[in-house]
């Protein structure tokens, strides 16, 4: 069965990086077809899609957040990370990592979520 699992600090101050760590267990990264996603809600809204990598390694993402957005992967340990800079309070969030199937644009896997907090 596959599990991801979020993980990384869950304060950032104004202008810093936020950076987290997705792992994945029972399947791989790199299978064909699966991407590795990453989204995220603030307080009282809704999911918002902030990009994610594909089985060969190539990136995407929302047109919003791209300038502050990378997502990277280590297929030595089956880790997604997200990295976005110069963060507000504006990106106070739950993060998720999603295993997402492609070809039918369908999230599979869940990880449980991760608070992350901006604020001075």
């Amino acid at each position: 069965q596959v599990q991801l699992q979020e993980s990384g600090p869950g304060l950032v101050k104004p202008s810093q990086t936020l950076s987290l760590t997705c792992t994945v267990s029972g399947g791989s990264i790199t299978t064909n077809g699966y991407y590795l996603s990453w989204i995220r809600q603030p307080p009282g809204k809704g999911l918002e899609w902030i990009g994610y990598i594909d089985y060969s390694g190539s990136a995407y993402y929302n047109p919003s957040l791209k300038s502050r957005t990378s997502v990277s992967r280590d297929t030595s340990k089956n880790h997604v990370t997200l990295q976005l800079t110069s963060v507000t309070p504006e990106d106070t969030a739950v993060y998720y990592c999603a295993r997402l199937l492609g070809v039918a644009a369908y999230y599979d896997y869940w990880g449980q979520g991760t608070q992350v907090t901006v604020s001075s």
